[in-house]
């Protein structure tokens, strides 16, 4: 394995909770629109809402790449913050509005300072904790203008993109490190651990009383989970819920999980893989399984 087995656990179990949050998220808006001016025009079929997210997703790949290429970190770190601020009121808001009339304001309120946490003021809990709440409340925008044929293409879309990006160009590698070096930020899990060796290399230098051995820099091992790895199984959970009911959904769930550990299993280490195609085989065996058997 490529990790060590209580990060990966540690891994799996946040995505199932983000999984099972989201769904819930998700439930508590199907018959009532989002809030933010976030709910999407009821004339938009599952055609056009795939075409619109293929369209905003390339725009937005473009985007990142222009703006990593001039290192424009300024315009980076706003656009983060008003996207997880939004997304943060909007999962935020789902538990609340059952309970205050002025739901919206309160769940602001509370996602702002989460949001600024996150970005200037960054530590491992705050980062996994915040990504809890973010997926749901991305995902709950699309889930409405996508059908069930159209998440399918769309899942096989981003996995050959995944490939591409992570086998083919290196490009995600690429993207993964300047968020994480350059904008002190990362779209996704992130969990920092050491290794018994690099614990030992650490107490050595500690004891050490040269001037070189105290500027000598420590590699610490990461293991980290993009983000779409996370929001587009929640994605086709979601649309399941709402088209067939929460077992369906569940089995979406299920074989999400499945792929995800699949891969974790395979793992080796210095090797980077590409999550989506592994989630996205397990999520199509879990459809076809729940279609044979409910």
């Amino acid at each position: 394995m490529k990790h060590k087995l209580s990060i990966i656990l540690t891994i799996l179990i946040i995505f199932l909770l983000t999984q099972f949050i989201g769904l819930a998220v998700i439930n508590s808006y199907t018959n009532t629109p989002l809030p933010y001016g976030m709910q999407p025009s009821a004339d938009i079929n599952n055609s056009q809402g795939f075409i619109s997210i293929i369209i905003s997703f390339a725009i937005a790949i473009g985007l990142i790449f222009l703006l990593m290429k001039y290192k424009w970190k300024a315009v980076i770190r706003i656009w983060f913050f008003i996207v997880i601020t939004l997304a943060l009121s909007i999962s935020i808001n789902a538990l609340l509005k059952n309970y205050f009339s002025f739901s919206t304001i309160l769940a602001s309120l509370i996602a702002l300072p989460l949001a600024y946490l996150k970005l200037f003021k960054p530590n491992v809990i705050s980062h996994n904790l915040t990504e809890i709440l973010i997926y749901p409340g991305l995902s709950v925008v699309f889930i409405p203008i996508l059908g069930i044929w159209s998440i399918i293409i769309l899942l096989i879309l981003i996995s050959i993109y995944d490939m591409w990006m992570v086998w083919k160009t290196g490009l995600m590698q690429k993207m993964a490190k300047f968020q994480m070096n350059e904008l002190k930020i990362f779209g996704g899990l992130l969990i920092p651990y050491m290794s018994k060796r690099v614990k030992q290399q650490i107490a050595n230098l500690k004891k050490s009383k040269s001037k070189k051995d105290k500027n000598k820099k420590i590699k610490i091992q990461t293991a980290i989970l993009g983000g779409g790895d996370i929001v587009f199984p929640l994605i086709t959970a979601g649309i399941f819920l709402r088209t067939f009911g929460l077992i369906p959904a569940l089995f979406v769930v299920a074989g999400a999980f499945a792929g995800l550990l699949f891969l974790f299993t395979i793992s080796q280490p210095k090797k980077s893989y590409p999550a989506m195609p592994y989630i996205t085989a397990g999520m199509f065996v879990a459809m076809i399984l729940a279609y044979l058997i409910l």
